[in-house]
């Protein structure tokens, strides 16, 4: 079996277990860039949820108050407005666009914080090679069910968070620390 020395640990490590923490990080990459765009898109839903929301309740008082001013020409262009902003929003459903992406946000999320743990404290324990593929196993088997089970992200939403994680903003301060 072919072994390197880690020059961070100074510890032995096996050429599978070397593998195993390269494909844990690769896998962690790629919920990273997923849960960005699911957070991407369910900011964007929440916004038009209030963007559609609010002003069809500001425009249904206005029109009620139009109606009984008996201004019943701009309480009737107003009415039409509601309709059309009250279809949209039971169309595009935003509240439960927003809340389906942060749920798959989170999930993903969740996937990192476990990846993070296991290459870089589970991967240093005694355990076997064997019994670390596995578990890096069970991770991906994790990712595939979200990939499966969740909504896509617009292409859009996910140039947005590749941008902010090239930015830095995933990075936290204890890993810019030396």
């Amino acid at each position: 079996m072919t072994e390197d020395v880690t020059a961070s640990q100074e510890r032995v490590v096996s050429k599978p277990r070397q593998e195993v923490i390269k494909e844990a990080k690769r896998l962690y990459e790629n919920c990273l860039y997923t849960s960005k765009s699911h957070f991407v898109e369910a900011h964007f839903w929440q916004n038009l949820h209030l963007w559609i929301g609010v002003p069809s309740v500001i425009l249904a008082g206005v029109a009620g108050t139009l109606a009984f001013a008996e201004v019943k020409i701009l309480a009737g262009v107003l009415s039409m407005v509601i309709v059309v902003l009250t279809s949209i929003a039971s169309c595009l459903n935003p509240k439960e666009q927003a809340n389906a992406h942060l749920t798959a946000a989170n999930n993903y999320d969740s996937v990192m914080t476990k990846l993070r743990i296991f290459w870089s404290i589970d991967c240093w324990t005694e355990e076997s090679d064997d019994v670390l593929t596995v578990r890096l196993r069970t991770y991906c088997e994790e990712r595939d069910k979200f990939n499966r089970e969740c909504p896509q992200p617009f292409k859009w939403c996910y140039r947005s968070a590749k941008k902010g994680i090239q930015e830095g903003e995933s990075e936290y301060f204890v890993d810019k620390q030396s």
